[in-house]
């Protein structure tokens, strides 16, 4: 149980006395239907506004994703410390 859920069932349980209600399915739902990311793990960093703006546009230049510039710059940096190209 989240803690959205955790906290929605405290609520409930102080204000009407009753019984928790169930976590919502919506989150594993929406995951499950996904299956291009099945088995994938996100990998995040927070860089300046202008970083993404960059980014952004050299994919537009390039006439592709965000995610695939990403990829390739991670597969560089691999190759250069003698890593497998894995991403």
């Amino acid at each position: 149980m989240n803690k959205r859920a955790n906290l929605a069932a405290a609520l409930q349980t102080a204000t009407r006395g009753g019984d928790p209600v169930p976590a919502p399915a919506t989150v594993t739902a929406i995951r499950a239907s996904t299956p291009s990311r099945i088995g994938k793990k996100t990998v995040a960093a927070h860089f300046d506004p202008a970083v993404s703006r960059q980014l952004k546009q050299l994919g537009l230049d390039r006439d592709t994703s965000t995610q695939a510039l990403l990829r390739e710059a991670i597969n560089d940096l691999f190759t250069k410390y003698g890593k497998p190209p894995i991403a």
